[in-house]
């Protein structure tokens, strides 16, 4: 399911689509970062981040600002309402999943409950 930044389940913030279009420009043409939820983590669940070409016809593709992230049907279940961001700041640089239907995290933010 291909939609746009606009009307996706899922946002991705500027900041975000920003530095996912500078860590593309270093990848093989045809590559994007694929957003997902595994189980695990001291929280219960932990986001992964992957730099791939493979593709399915299910996903949710986002694409922003020459940024293109992809989210598989599980994962976009739990995701669904998030806001992926990414933050520089002096405790230092990563990507940040605000998702609503997490009712705790961990204290790095990389785990969640539900």
């Amino acid at each position: 399911m291909n939609e746009t930044a606009v009307e996706s389940p899922v946002e991705l913030t500027e900041s975000a689509a920003r530095r996912v279009a500078e860590i593309l420009k270093s990848e093989p043409v045809g590559s994007f970062l694929r957003v997902g939820v595994d189980g695990g983590g001291c929280s219960g669940f932990t986001y992964t981040y992957n730099l791939t070409t493979e593709q399915s016809d299910d996903d949710l593709v986002i694409e922003r600002d020459g940024a293109k992230v992809v989210i598989d049907p599980v994962s976009l279940d739990i995701l669904r309402g998030s806001k992926i961001d990414f933050i520089d700041d002096l405790m230092g640089r990563m990507f940040k999943i605000d998702n609503p239907a997490a009712t705790a995290s961990c204290g790095c933010g990389a785990s969640f409950a539900l």
